[in-house]
């Protein structure tokens, strides 16, 4: 019986022991107070290629992953009606040239040449007539008669000479008014040949060739392969923190076990209702080597760093303002920053105080 309860003795006095000696010192210590934010890696420049027009895909000359210029032609979209419009405007473009009406031109010109030698005639005739009744020769009817000829052969000049010049000026319109509706016709030809807005890498193609397209649906996708930046995602509790120009440590699956530093950018000022999260740009102060659109990241962005900190760790701190002395006694402390393992004590205790692990 003696040996028993001896035994539990020792068991309670072990465990006891045990208690008492799990407590630690605060350490001296630099701390960083961060804020956590997850995301994706995106281009800063990346558009959805679309048709300007409704048509048919007759030529694609880029394939997902290749590199293309700015002004490069991704596609060509065939439309029957638009080229027989072209076709058309170009028949009536040709048709309205001087040079396709250079017979009318040249008939009223041949009119004109021989309204003038009629010209000639009646006035050679009224001045012989004329000088024939100034020698009392002839009679008044065949004078006036002379004249009335002679008036005549002028006007017939006269609207000769305006019939050309009529001709000329509607040629000359209509050569103009073609030519406008020619210029029209191409540039809805136009239309129909795509070309890549920015220089960059062709991510996504959407239609294949013989697929019918239109103005509302994308075709394809580019983006500048060579400048990405960081979206990422703020909790509602965190975001008055967040500053722009703040210090960012990111971590990548793609780059497992490395970090890289990347700068607060922008801050977007409202709340996403579902994720209570607020979202916020940032870029890479060096990037890594290779990057991709929508890779995930995380991100701590740094709110505050301290050097030669008191500390301890953080599941050590009760209520937010306590800490477990000798006894079990409670001490108020006062705490400072934060990281994910440890707490900044500011005053309560000092470093060669011993704090115990609560339960």
């Amino acid at each position: 019986m003696k040996e028993s309860i001896l035994f539990v003795f020792l068991i309670l006095n072990f465990e006891a022991c045990k208690k008492k000696a799990e407590f630690i010192h605060p350490q001296i210590e630099d701390i960083t107070e961060s804020v956590y934010a997850s995301g994706k890696v995106s281009n800063i420049k990346e558009y959805l290629v679309f048709a300007t027009a409704t048509g048919t895909i007759s030529q694609i000359n880029v394939k997902e992953g290749d590199r293309v210029k700015k002004g490069d032609i991704l596609f060509k979209i065939t439309n029957t009606t638009a080229n027989l419009n072209t076709e058309n405007a170009q028949l009536s473009a040709d048709f309205a040239m001087e040079r396709a009406n250079q017979d009318k031109i040249n008939e009223l010109r041949t009119a004109i040449n021989s309204a003038k030698t009629k010209l000639e005639l009646d006035a050679s005739l009224l001045q012989r007539q004329q000088n024939l009744w100034n020698q009392n020769i002839g009679t008044q009817l065949e004078l006036d008669q002379r004249q009335l000829a002679y008036k005549n052969s002028v006007s017939a000049v006269e609207t000769a000479q305006l019939r050309l010049s009529q001709l000329q000026k509607q040629i000359s319109f209509q050569a103009r008014q073609s030519q406008k509706n020619l210029q029209i016709a191409q540039k809805i030809s136009a239309d129909y040949v795509v070309k890549a807005e920015i220089s960059g890498t062709v991510y996504n193609l959407t239609k294949e060739i013989n697929e019918m397209v239109n103005p509302q649906s994308p075709i394809a996708s580019i983006g500048d392969d060579t400048d990405f930046k960081l979206e990422l995602q703020v909790d509602e509790f965190d975001i008055t923190k967040i500053k722009i120009g703040q210090k960012m440590l990111i971590n990548m699956d793609s780059y497992k076990g490395q970090v890289f530093d990347g700068l607060v950018d922008k801050i977007y000022p409202i709340m996403n209702d579902r994720s209570k999260t607020f979202k916020i740009d940032g870029h890479f102060v060096q990037k890594p080597p290779n990057l991709y659109p929508n890779l995930t990241c995380e991100a701590n962005i740094i709110i505050n760093q301290k050097q030669k900190a008191l500390t301890i760790p953080r599941n050590y701190l009760l209520d937010g303002d306590y800490i477990l002395g000798e006894n079990n006694k409670k001490i108020k402390v006062v705490a400072g920053l934060k990281d994910y393992q440890k707490v900044e004590i500011i005053s309560g205790i000092t470093a060669e105080d011993a704090i115990y692990k609560p339960n």
